[in-house]
């Protein structure tokens, strides 16, 4: 960033452009629903997927909020910002009976991520796939590049 941006960022109140987020993997599902009631009749809550990667790193894979936030390529105080808001989405959607849609975000996939269509199996990379054991054809035609080179709301 010049001097210039950053006197245009000043005098017209412009807030710092996001840094992508990187994501070590895609979530293997597109989210969670309460158990035991209808789509149709449920509002959801939409969780980032770097909100989605701070607590599968925090809680799940038990790494320090500092680690974390390396891996993520953001600095500590932005990853507990991240980190919080996905607590009380959840939360929110825990208490108010919300089904939780994982998609979104200002992030990018250190790899090439595929998913089968008829298993929706991940895929690392092209050169990765095989067979899959529940499906019946084999060929490049059933697979969904997950990632773009970007992923923005």
């Amino acid at each position: 960033m010049n001097v210039g941006s950053l006197l245009l960022q000043k005098k017209y109140h412009m807030p710092r452009p996001f840094r992508n987020r990187k994501i070590c993997s895609p979530p293997t599902m597109a989210g969670f629903k309460p158990f035991g009631m209808p789509m149709c009749e449920m509002q959801s809550i939409q969780l980032h997927l770097d909100e989605y990667e701070s607590i599968k790193m925090v809680d799940y894979e038990n790494l320090s909020q500092d680690i974390a936030a390396e891996k993520m390529g953001v600095s500590r105080p932005t990853f507990t910002r991240v980190y919080n808001s996905a607590l009380k989405k959840v939360a929110k959607a825990f208490v108010e009976c919300q089904a939780i849609v994982i998609e979104g975000g200002t992030v990018e996939f250190e790899k090439q991520w595929y998913k089968c269509k008829k298993c929706y199996k991940l895929i690392e990379g092209l050169e990765n796939h095989t067979k899959c054991l529940d499906c019946t054809s084999f060929s490049g035609d059933e697979l969904t590049r997950i990632n773009p080179e970007t992923i923005s709301e």
